[in-house]
């Protein structure tokens, strides 16, 4: 009888637990959303200006400035040719670090080859007028070789490197392996399927892994990548990145100097419809395992840390992606904030079932996501009760 009232008891303090824990949980989730501004038509990325302004692109091919007050000023003049056309367009945009003095920003997008054959994704420099009305000095910086005659898998985030806590001089870039040459991942003669890491002038860093290795490009620093959509440095200066998997298989990945990443030899998905790909290894010597991946693929875009404390502190040290497919914000607890093994998810704005397509933390320390549809929007998430 005793045993028996032991074990009744170990049960209820389990079943407490999980339901305590649940509570808690949704008590910790509660935020609501404030719209921006809307009718963007497929915005892709968003970066912080000055005064409270944000600089929004559109895969259309445009680039707008939109007002504290969430009005949309018309798109910005002097951006290159841009091969619009299925997942191709104006994507990532950042600021320069030091954008208050030198007004630089950084894009990338889908370059159209001069007189046909194909598109990259190329990677610009520019700066932004005084009046935030156009682009002044577009330089191209990084071209993806070859181009293809494909309309996926661009990749296209940017990242501005740092070292011992300040900005190094250098941008990272992701590629993708363009759908169609997914073998290409695995080989040094091209950038598709790669983290490429240049200098802000265009240059080759001397330190980068493969400059002195024959029939390798210069440019490379990491490979075997899908589509990666997602990337963002911790506060140590660690760089972190998801890539789409196939049909599943979705990942989340610490790139590292040199590392082969998989892509296609191993991966957590399969064909889409069904089938192994390749060998249908998940592990193989020689390469990487993902940090995380999902399965089914919940389609990730975006991806931020949150450094602030305006959700509480069980936030902060949070990532924070952007899930296409089933249209929530994915809040992953790691087992140490900024670092560690993903222990839990939530969804956030499941209830909306937008498309997200970008995740920000904005200077004011609160989370902006961009709504990828014809009319979509840009939106702040403000801590419940505020």
């Amino acid at each position: 009888m005793a045993r028996n009232s032991i074990a009744l008891w170990r049960q209820w303090t389990i079943v407490f637990a999980l339901l305590t824990a649940t509570v808690a949980n949704a008590q910790a989730q509660q935020v609501r959303t404030e719209m921006v501004t809307k009718d963007l038509q497929n915005p892709w990325a968003v970066a912080f200006l000055p005064e409270g302004r944000f600089l929004v692109t559109e895969r259309p091919g445009r680039m707008r400035v939109v007002e504290a007050d969430g009005r949309l000023n018309a798109p910005l003049t002097g951006l290159p040719a841009v091969a619009d056309g299925g997942q191709g367009g104006l994507l990532d945009v950042v600021l320069d670090s030091n954008f208050v003095a030198n007004r630089t920003l950084y894009f990338c997008f889908s370059e159209p080859a001069t007189g046909g054959g194909g598109n990259s994704t190329a990677l610009a420099s520019a700066q932004l007028s005084a009046d935030r009305s156009r682009l002044d000095n577009v330089r191209i910086l990084f071209s993806q070789k070859p181009k293809v005659q494909s309309s996926a898998h661009f990749g296209c985030r940017i990242v501005e490197s740092r070292k011992d806590g300040q900005p190094d001089g250098l941008l990272f870039l992701t590629l993708g392996e363009r759908f169609s040459r997914k073998e290409d991942a695995q080989k040094l003669d091209n950038h598709h399927g790669k983290i490429v890491r240049i200098q802000k002038d265009g240059g080759v860093p001397k330190d980068n892994p493969f400059v002195n290795q024959t029939g390798a490009l210069p440019e490379i620093w990491i490979y075997g990548h899908r589509n990666a959509q997602g990337a963002t440095l911790a506060p140590d200066g660690t760089l972190w990145m998801h890539e789409h998997g196939p049909q599943g298989g979705d990942e989340i990945n610490l790139p590292q100097r040199g590392r082969n990443y998989g892509w296609p030899v191993i991966t957590y998905g399969e064909n889409y419809g069904g089938g192994k790909i390749g060998e249908g290894l998940t592990a193989k010597a020689g390469m990487e395992q993902p940090l995380h991946y999902w399965v089914p693929s919940i389609a990730p875009s975006g991806m931020a840390f949150l450094t602030s404390d305006r959700y509480g502190a069980a936030w902060r040290g949070n990532l924070f992606v952007g899930s296409l497919k089933f249209g929530y914000l994915d809040r992953i607890e790691l087992s140490e904030p900024f670092k560690g093994k993903v222990v839990r998810e939530h969804k956030l704005l499941a209830d909306g079932g937008a498309r997200i397509r970008d995740v920000r933390q904005g200077p004011d320390g609160l989370l902006y996501v961009l709504t990828d549809d014809a009319r979509g929007q840009l939106l702040r998430l403000l801590p419940a009760g505020n």
